[in-house]
């Protein structure tokens, strides 16, 4: 018996697609809020009825990059006219700028942290699932779920032997510390998905290599490695949204030398005590890199989603 596949109705794909559109439309607003807050100046971010029409201002990214003093109106004659725009912009508020923020140096370690664990990530998971992929492994199926039950644990569980341990070995508030934990907790996404990626690929095109002389890494640098690029990618783009995101290691483990932006950004604090225009604008520009890489990326991360699914 077969049964004919019929093609949707026209009203069925408008139909459809209004709910694709209404639900990306719902899913912007906060991110479209988020943006918004950092150009209103600090009465309007905490107004209410919330202000959706207003003067947009600098002011939240010259406080995020800045540290100010409030000055009384002496010290403002003091010290002369501004001579930049931010600083006009702060002597606006009553303050004068005493230095740069920290914000900056906390955004390099975000991208530091973040990039160095998800490019140790995809060389040692593409090693490890090209491994339980090609090579009889003893106990293949154990190890697996070992590697994948790593991922269970949510993060409070093993917090604080963690930080024992890091302390230890004078691994906190390191760069490398974080770097190899972050490692070791995407490790198990890694191996899981490029280990589908790899199945897929046919291994007859290994053994004409190895006929035609390749070695067996030549054979997988040559030959698998090229096919595995989209997984690789579509990975690479998970891995680095969690090591990006993370916030209960980085609480725990740093303080300040490797102290990353999500920690730091919710505590951004002015001189009339929580400045929501600088958080909402150091929130704005923590999103930039991962979206940079993920638009870089997107014609392998719809496969990755498709086809990277964890299968045996």
């Amino acid at each position: 018996m077969s049964f004919a596949v019929t093609e949707p109705s026209k009203g069925t794909k408008w139909f459809a697609g209004i709910l694709v559109i209404g639900y990306a439309v719902i899913t912007l607003i906060p991110l479209l809020w988020i943006i918004a807050t950092g150009f209103k100046s600090p009465t309007d971010s905490i107004a209410y009825p919330p202000v959706v029409v207003f003067e947009p201002t600098l002011e939240g990214y010259v406080n995020l990059f800045t540290d100010r003093t409030r000055a009384t109106e002496q010290m403002l004659e003091e010290a002369g006219e501004p001579t930049t725009w931010y600083d006009k912009i702060a002597r606006g508020r009553g303050t004068v700028i005493s230095g740069p923020s920290r914000y900056g140096e906390r955004f390099m370690n975000s991208v530091i942290i973040g990039f160095g664990s998800t490019a140790l990530c995809m060389v040692l998971g593409t090693a490890a699932a090209y491994a339980f992929s090609r090579f009889r492994v003893p106990l293949k199926d154990d190890l697996l779920f070992f590697i994948l039950s790593t991922r269970m644990m949510p993060p409070i569980a093993v917090a604080i032997p963690i930080f024992l341990m890091f302390r230890q070995l004078g691994l906190n508030d390191t760069h490398i510390g974080m770097i190899l934990l972050y490692t070791a907790v995407n490790l198990s996404l890694s191996v899981w998905l490029l280990k589908g990626f790899i199945d897929e690929i046919p291994i007859e095109y290994e053994e004409a290599a190895l006929i035609d002389g390749y070695t067996r890494f030549q054979a997988f640098y040559k030959v698998v490695l090229p096919q595995a690029a989209t997984g690789i990618a579509s990975t690479a783009i998970f891995c680095l949204i969690f090591a990006w995101n993370e916030y209960a290691f980085a609480v725990l483990l740093t303080s300040g030398t490797a102290q990353t932006a999500p920690p730091f950004i919710p505590n951004i604090i002015g001189v009339n005590g929580k400045d929501w225009p600088a958080v909402a604008a150091g929130a704005t520009i923590f999103l930039v890199p991962v979206m940079v890489f993920t638009v870089l990326l997107r014609k392998h991360l719809l496969r990755g989603i498709t086809f990277g699914a964890v299968r045996k």
